[in-house]
C-alpha cells in the first residue's frame, strides 16, 4: 500500500482539521493542569516536584486499564454514526458508565498494591510520604475521569469535538487559580502543598463531567441520537466494547506499568534524576498529550469510513493526518533542541543548587526532541488501527516493545548501574522502535482486508 502525505484531499484535510483543533486544545488543558501543579511543586522543593510527577503517574497507572477501555468508545461511536444507526451511539455511554461503576471494586484493591509499591523501590522517605498522599487524593476520585471518559469518546466519535474542547477548557479555568489556592494558601485557606493540588484536579474534573451531562442531555442529543431510550444494559454492545476495547485496556495498563516502573526506577538515581525526569516529562506532555487530540480524531474518522465500509477514503486521512503530527512535532523537535536550557531553568526553585538539575535535563531535552516526531508517527499510525478495529496486534505488538524496554532497563539501573544518560538515550530508542512498527503495519494493509473488518462490525 503506497501512500503519500503529498496527495492530500483538501476536503478530507479541512474535516481532520476541524474534528483534530478542538481535541488538540481539549488534550492540551489536561497538559497544562499537570504542568501548572508540577511547576506550583517546584516552587516549594524538587522533592515535591518529583512527588508530583510519581504520584501521579502511579494514579493514572492504576486506573489505565479502565480508562483504555472506556476511551474505546470513540471508535465504537464512531462506526455506529458511520453505519447510520445514531441511536446506538448513546447506548456506548451507558455500557461505558455501567462497566465505570463495576471498576470500583477491582480499583480499591489496585490501589492498596500500589501503595506498596512506593516502599518496595528504595525511594527518599520524604519523597514516599508525598507521593503517597498525592496518589491516595487522586484515586479517591477516580470514578470522575472514567465517567468524563465515556462522555467526551461519545462526543469525539460523533463528530462533535468543540463540546469537548469547551468542557475541558471550562475545568482549566477552574483547575488553574483553585491549585494555585489551595497549594500554596490563600482566600482564607491552609496551605495544603502537594494534597492542595490534587483536590484541586478532583474538583476540576467534576466541574467538567458536569458540563458534559448538560451538554449530553440537550435537546438534539434527546431527539436525533434517542438518549432518553439509552439508559438500559445492551449485550451486543457491551460484547463489542469488550471484544475491542479490551486489547486497548490491557495494552494501556501493560504500557503504563512498564512506563511507571522505568520512571521508579529511574528516580532510584536520586533527587536530581527524579526532578530532571518531571521537568523533561513536563515538556514531553506539552508536546505528547495534544497530539493525542490528534490520535482521537484520526480514530473518530477512521472509524466512521469503517461503519460506512468506504475504506477509499482511509487513505485521505492517513495522509492528513500525518501532514498535521508530522509539521506539529517538527516545529516543537526544533523548540526543543535551541531553547533546552531556558525551557529547563522555568522550573528553578528558589532556594538550593539546581545546576546538576540543569546539566542532566539539558541532556535528556536533547532525547526529547529526538524523539517527538516518532511519537507522531506512532499516535497517527496507531489512530489509524485502532479505528479500524486492529487492537489485538496493536495490543501484542506495543506491549512487547514497551516490557522488552523495561527488561532492558533493569540491567542498566540496577544491575550494571549504568549512568542515567545510557538510560535515557535506551528510552529514546524504544519510542523510534515503536513508530517503524507501527507505520510497517500500516504499510502492510492486512487491517483492511474485508473479512477483518466485517468481524470488527459484527455485534
Amino acid at each position: 500500500m503506497q501512500i503519500s502525505i503529498l496527495q492530500l484531499d483538501r476536503k478530507t484535510f479541512r474535516e481532520m482539521v476541524r474534528i483534530a483543533i478542538p481535541m488538540v486544545v481539549s488534550q492540551g488543558t489536561f497538559a497544562v493542569m499537570i504542568f501548572t501543579d508540577r511547576y506550583f511543586m517546584s516552587q516549594i522543593s524538587p522533592t515535591h516536584m518529583a512527588a508530583a510527577l510519581g504520584g501521579g503517574v502511579a494514579a493514572f497507572f492504576s486506573f489505565c486499564f479502565f480508562t483504555g477501555l472506556f476511551s474505546y468508545s470513540n471508535a465504537l461511536a464512531a462506526q455506529y454514526f458511520g453505519s447510520g444507526e445514531l441511536h446506538k451511539c448513546p447506548k456506548v455511554v451507558t455500557q461505558g458508565l455501567i462497566l465505570s461503576v463495576a471498576s470500583l471494586i477491582p480499583l480499591g484493591a489496585i490501589t492498596i498494591g500500589v501503595l506498596q509499591l512506593f516502599n518496595l523501590l528504595d525511594h527518599d522517605p520524604r519523597l514516599v510520604e508525598l507521593e503517597r498522599v498525592y496518589f491516595l487524593i487522586l484515586m479517591a476520585g477516580v470514578l470522575l475521569p472514567l465517567a468524563k471518559t465515556c462522555f467526551s469518546s461519545y462526543f469525539a466519535g460523533i463528530g462533535r469535538t468543540r463540546v469537548v474542547m469547551i468542557c475541558d477548557i471550562c475545568g482549566l479555568l477552574l483547575n488553574v487559580p483553585l491549585a494555585y489556592v489551595m497549594i500554596y494558601g490563600h482566600l482564607g485557606l491552609p496551605a495544603m502543598g502537594i494534597a492542595g493540588a490534587a483536590i484541586s484536579t478532583n474538583i476540576a474534573t467534576l466541574f467538567s463531567l458536569g458540563l458534559f451531562v448538560w451538554f449530553y442531555m440537550k435537546p438534539f442529543h434527546r431527539v436525533r441520537f434517542r438518549v432518553m431510550q439509552s439508559f438500559r444494559y445492551d449485550a451486543g454492545i457491551t460484547r463489542r466494547y469488550l471484544r475491542l476495547g479490551l486489547p486497548s485496556a490491557v495494552e494501556l495498563f501493560l504500557n503504563v506499568a512498564a512506563f511507571n516502573l522505568f520512571l521508579l526506577m529511574f528516580q532510584s538515581y536520586g533527587v536530581v534524576a527524579g526532578a530532571s525526569a518531571a521537568i523533561v516529562f513536563n515538556w514531553d506532555i506539552l508536546s505528547f498529550v495534544p497530539m493525542i487530540g490528534l490520535n482521537i480524531a484520526v480514530i473518530s474518522m477512521i472509524g466512521r469510513f469503517v461503519g460506512a465500509g468506504d475504506m477509499e477514503h482511509t487513505n485521505q486521512v492517513i495522509r492528513a493526518g500525518f501532514a498535521l503530527g508530522l509539521c506539529y512535532s517538527a516545529t516543537l523537535a526544533v523548540i526543543y533542541i535551541l531553547f533546552r536550557f531556558p525551557l529547563v531553568e522555568i522550573f528553578t526553585p528558589p532556594g538550593g543548587d539546581f545546576e546538576e538539575i540543569r546539566a542532566l535535563a539539558g541532556f535528556m531535552m536533547i532525547g526529547l526532541s529526538c524523539y517527538t516526531m516518532a511519537d507522531a508517527t506512532c499516535l497517527v499510525a496507531g489512530g489509524v488501527l485502532r479505528g479500524a478495529g486492529d487492537t489485538r496486534w496493536l495490543m501484542i505488538a506495543s506491549v512487547t516493545l514497551h516490557w522488552a524496554m523495561l527488561v532492558i532497563q533493569y540491567f542498566i539501573i540496577l544491575v550494571w548501574r549504568l549512568s542515567a544518560q545510557v538510560s535515557w538515550i535506551v528510552f529514546t530508542l524504544l519510542v523510534f522502535s515503536i513508530a517503524v512498527v507501527y507505520a510497517s503495519r500500516l504499510r502492510g494493509g492486512r487491517w483492511r482486508s474485508e473479512e477483518k473488518l466485517a468481524a470488527v462490525m459484527a455485534e
